[in-house]
């Protein structure tokens, strides 16, 4: 039997690391790993929030956030 037929294919990507989000040098503001920034819809002030904390403004408790746009442009291909 193949030994390339029987390796699952998880493991041909090379470094077994996932990609990890960097934080961001020169843009609106330095970002630590994993937080986005989003701007609250009630006060207006900026809310770094982590993948796990809860969608809410920590100033006044808000719930509906937007997320801040970046600096860095972004060209998409739409076919």
């Amino acid at each position: 039997m193949d030994s390339a037929a029987t390796t699952p294919h998880h493991q041909s990507f090379g470094g077994g690391t996932a990609p990890t989000r960097a934080s961001t040098g020169g843009g609106i503001g330095t970002v630590s790993l994993g937080t986005v920034t989003y701007i609250c819809g009630d006060c207006h002030k900026e809310n770094e929030i982590r993948p796990k904390d809860p969608i809410r403004c920590r100033e006044c408790g808000y719930r509906i956030l937007y997320k801040k746009r970046s600096r860095k442009m972004m060209v998409y291909d739409a076919r």
